[in-house]
């Protein structure tokens, strides 16, 4: 008689056999190495997260056929890793084309639990694109998301479109936190109670002064409902393309300007209370 497994109600980890999971993390330090770019995963997009990412969040809290939903989901990092994981995915991307490349790059990805995914063409802030998604969420069943992913831009570090509503053209770092803030309303109204979400997010300089835009964001989180679970620290690799291949040139600048190059992002998680 096969032994019985054992799961919490957010993860279909086997807790009977938990010593087995060697590959998921449970620690605040997030040592995860060069980018996954096992097929069709590739790092051809300016901040496009590694894959590693969402494989460890919907690892920890999802399970098969849950519904998870990205509200920045640029090249489709996250609907892949759903495919990959049997989760159904949507997606909300605010650039025509990205979203037109990234869905050609999910169905390109094995879909081995048949599991739905989508990209919606929209602006995350607007209450229009959040009646979408509950549009598709209803088409799946779902009365709301399992899970909410959040990788928004690091303010204006990388512009990624001259589009209105792109976070990357916010005039401020308050502009860019109230619209910020609205899309995390937006999570917690899509989002079940008692279902997890993750952010995404490193800090910037300005002005010869660190703005630590990722504790602001952590903060719009709290101020919305969310119960903050933890706060990971992942190193940064390979950031060539961020900091040029001349390592000495950064360092001497670091030297002179007193200040450290950043080696890390923030990856955090938020738990959205039961209803009492």
């Amino acid at each position: 008689m096969q032994e019985q497994r054992k799961e919490t109600e957010f993860s279909d980890i086997d807790l009977k056999q938990w010593k087995q999971y060697d590959d998921v993390l449970v620690e605040t330090l997030w040592l995860l190495g060069p980018r996954d770019k096992t097929e069709p995963h590739a790092g051809d997009y300016w901040g496009n997260f590694i894959p590693q990412i969402p494989y460890q969040v919907l690892t920890r809290f999802t399970k098969r056929d849950h519904v998870v939903v990205d509200f920045f989901s640029g090249m489709g990092t996250t609907l892949i890793e759903c495919r990959r994981l049997g989760r159904h995915g949507i997606g909300v991307e605010i650039d025509p084309t990205i979203a037109r490349r990234s869905t050609e790059r999910i169905r390109s990805a094995p879909n081995p639990y048949d599991v739905y995914t989508e990209v919606l063409v929209g602006d995350s802030t607007a209450q229009e694109t959040v009646d979408r998604v509950k549009t598709q969420l209803a088409g799946l069943g779902a009365p709301q998301a399992d899970c909410v992913i959040l990788h928004p831009p690091y303010h204006d570090i990388i512009t990624f479109s001259e589009i209105n509503g792109d976070l990357s053209r916010a005039g401020s770092t308050e502009a860019f936190l109230e619209q910020f803030g609205r899309v995390a309303e937006h999570a917690s109204t899509v989002l079940k109670p008692s279902g997890f979400m993750a952010l995404v997010i490193g800090d910037k300089y300005a002005n010869a002064q660190l703005v630590p835009l990722g504790f602001y964001c952590m903060q719009r989180c709290i101020d919305v409902g969310f119960t903050l679970k933890a706060i990971n620290v992942k190193e940064i690799q390979n950031n060539e393309r961020g900091k040029g291949r001349n390592g000495n040139l950064w360092k001497y600048r670091a030297l002179v300007g007193g200040f450290y190059l950043f080696k890390h992002e923030y990856i955090m998680v938020f738990r959205k209370p039961a209803h009492k």
